[in-house]
């Protein structure tokens, strides 16, 4: 048992602030000299991205439904066995999950999983004596829940703070921890998967303003005592596989184009024997000495023009693949893969070209939600019938100019039928749902397998072709 000092940060509901007033808390913590582990609520690869920018630590994701309690609680004691501090950022509201009749892929779930206490973001914008019928509301809704906090956003100054604080704190036993004021300067920018990464906050400017104005108008010391304040903690199981010797060389695409990565997923595939090498589809004319290639999500749509461009890496990406190596691609990386890609514009760009079909983005029309693939046929993921979880966020459109193969079932969160996934060639297997691989570890270990045994049949076949032509 360890103590674990946390925190769960949560929103009354989306646009609260909620993302603004976790990052301000982290950095103004590691302004104080605190080692911040940081953690996000739910299938999200931007906000962690601004955690990792405010912390100098990996942010992990956390999530009942993908993963339930045993793997959350297993993830979260693994990265934070060395931290002062974790603060985990809730998703939508408090109490908004996948379903609207129980707590399941809540943040309220998660943090009865963690056994943390809450800290309340809300909007005071326009509340005084309403603010504490609000978080009333929220504290009493399920008693199970510590709601331990209040942070209000968005308040003008500190006589509007102290009308709140004063109604909050004679009507609950929620305390008021500080607010934030409203300051444009401290907005991320917005657009159509969320906010911007934080590799395009190139200075490290808007952490530091973020810390300054947490330290101005929030009580730090409350927000640590509140943390302390967990009960010790026990993890309930270990997640991953055994630590396996290094057999396969993976090339991970990483770049601004392709930069939505679970960090337990490339844990998962070095312990099953993988050995991580970036290497960046935007930049580089060259593959790296490799067995393996993952393409992960991101923005091709943004940079479809440069990636197009790039004749060289395209030309090499095909030929590893015709060749017979093994690549493993999610929704960016699946994007890439196809013929071509048509921005929002109708200008088409060319692609790899693996797949016979056209990746048109749309502007309003995106798919978005949990779900779980199931092997309809057996794939570099493993045998038929192996399921993995993930979810899908996407505003692009597969037009198929030849017949196209899945190897995958598709469902969504209450296992209604979504169509198939997985569009399948040779060794290429390149999916649109980004799975988390620690819901199924043997995913983990089939991937490092099949790769390996693909680079052995490349190079038996190398060796046979050296033979006849000698």
């Amino acid at each position: 048992m360890k103590p674990y000092p946390r925190l769960v940060m949560a929103g009354t509901h989306s646009g609260v602030g909620k993302t603004t007033a976790t990052l301000a808390i982290m950095a103004a913590l590691r302004e104080r000299g605190r080692r911040v582990q940081p953690f996000k609520a739910g299938p999200d690869f931007i906000d962690p991205s601004h955690h990792r920018a405010a912390t100098g630590r990996l942010s992990r994701n956390l999530d009942g439904w993908m993963l339930g309690k045993d793997l959350n609680r297993s993830i979260f004691a693994h990265a934070a066995v060395d931290a002062d501090i974790s603060i985990i950022e809730g998703m939508m509201g408090l109490f908004d999950g996948s379903s609207p009749l129980n707590d399941l892929g809540s943040t309220a779930e998660l943090a009865k999983q963690l056994e943390a206490p809450v800290i309340l973001v809300v909007d005071g914008s326009a509340m005084a004596r309403s603010a504490a019928a609000m978080v009333a509301g929220y504290a009493r809704f399920d008693p199970t829940l510590r709601v331990a906090g209040v942070l209000f956003n968005r308040v003008g100054g500190d006589g509007h703070y102290q009308l709140l604080k004063a109604a909050v704190e004679q009507e609950t036993d929620v305390v008021a921890v500080g607010y934030l004021r409203p300051d444009p300067t401290l907005t991320i920018g917005n657009r159509h998967l969320g906010l911007v990464m934080a590799m395009e906050q190139t200075d490290g400017q808007l952490y530091r303003q973020l810390a300054k104005a947490a330290s101005d108008t929030v009580d730090l010391d409350r927000i640590e005592a509140l943390a302390k304040s967990s009960l010790p903690l026990r993890p309930l199981s270990s997640s991953g596989v055994a630590m396996r010797s290094k057999t396969v060389r993976i090339g991970v695409a990483q770049d601004r184009a392709f930069c939505f990565y679970y960090p337990d997923n490339l844990d998962a595939l070095e312990s099953a024997g993988g050995e991580i090498l970036p290497f960046s589809p935007l930049h580089d004319d060259a593959l790296p000495d490799v067995e393996m290639l993952y393409l992960g999500g991101g923005y091709p749509e943004l940079y479809s023009e440069a990636l197009s461009r790039n004749i060289a890496m395209r030309a090499a990406i095909k030929q590893f693949a015709e060749g017979g190596g093994l690549i493993y691609a999610e929704c960016g990386g699946l994007m890439y893969l196809t013929e071509s890609v048509r921005d929002c514009d109708g200008q088409s760009h060319s692609m790899v070209g693996v797949f016979p079909a056209e990746t048109v983005m749309r502007k309003t029309c995106f798919t978005l939600g949990y779900r779980t693939i199931e092997n309809a046929r057996r794939c570099i993921l493993g045998d038929v019938g192996v399921t993995v979880r993930g979810h899908e966020f996407h505003y692009s459109a597969l037009v198929a100019r030849e017949p196209l193969h899945y190897a995958c079932a598709l469902s969504d969160a209450e296992g209604r039928s979504k169509g198939e996934d997985g569009l399948m060639s040779g060794n290429v297997l390149a999916l649109y749902t980004h799975l988390h691989v620690a819901s199924q570890p043997t995913v983990a270990v089939s991937l490092i397998e099949s790769a390996a045994r693909a680079a052995s049949h490349v190079s038996s076949r190398a060796r046979q072709g050296r033979g006849a032509n000698g």
